[in-house]
């Protein structure tokens, strides 16, 4: 599962490394989502590249050999993840929440991504600081879930593409399909985890 989601990480970060990296701002995206990017560059931009550092180096964190073997390497991805990944890439996201294609619907389905990905980095590291591994790596699964919604919202509307549905028909469903399930999937593994401790 762990290679998987590398691949899937890496296949996306290459995306968004060539569409947001080596091509003008916006040519990959609908016109309409185009001119709110021109508008609001540096938020776009912000969001992009702090989330996909965050996606980046979110499965290194996961790694029980990196965390026994090298305790001080984990803390340290740990401080760049949560305080450039998660703080300024999940804050210009709610930003550019406002200005999101798909109506209120999308809207708000990413104005509440931004949100719960801001908290529950926040829980992770208060609970960490108060010396709660298992409170804080139960909230870091839950973050990185909704941190892994930047693969997802990319496959969704791959497959939405293959299906001939329409962006305009499909984008607001995405804006909430890329992270809700992933959230779900994952308090479902911290309560089998629980059961099984």
């Amino acid at each position: 599962a762990k290679s998987i989601i590398f691949l899937l990480v890496a296949f996306i970060l290459v995306l968004v490394v060539n569409n947001y990296g080596f091509t003008p701002l916006g040519d990959a995206v609908h016109p309409e989502m185009k001119r709110a990017f021109e508008a609001h560059r540096v938020g776009i931009y912000c969001h992009i590249f702090a989330s996909g550092l965050a996606l980046l180096l979110g499965p290194f964190q996961f790694l029980t050999r990196l965390r026994q073997r090298w305790p001080g390497l984990h803390r340290g991805i740990g401080r760049v993840y949560l305080g450039v990944g998660v703080l300024v890439g999940g804050s210009a996201g709610l930003y550019m929440s406002q200005y999101a294609f798909g109506g209120p619907i999308a809207k708000v389905g990413f104005a509440l991504l931004a949100v719960l990905w801001l908290y529950s980095g926040f829980r992770a590291l208060v609970a960490i600081r108060r010396g709660d591994i298992v409170e804080h790596q139960e909230w870091m699964v839950r973050n990185f879930s909704l941190t892994f919604a930047g693969v997802m919202l990319r496959l969704w509307l791959m497959s939405s593409f293959i299906a001939q549905i329409r962006f305009e028909d499909s984008y607001h469903y995405i804006a909430w399909l890329c992270w809700v399930p992933n959230l779900i999937f994952a308090q479902c593994q911290i309560t089998l985890g629980r059961r099984n401790a």
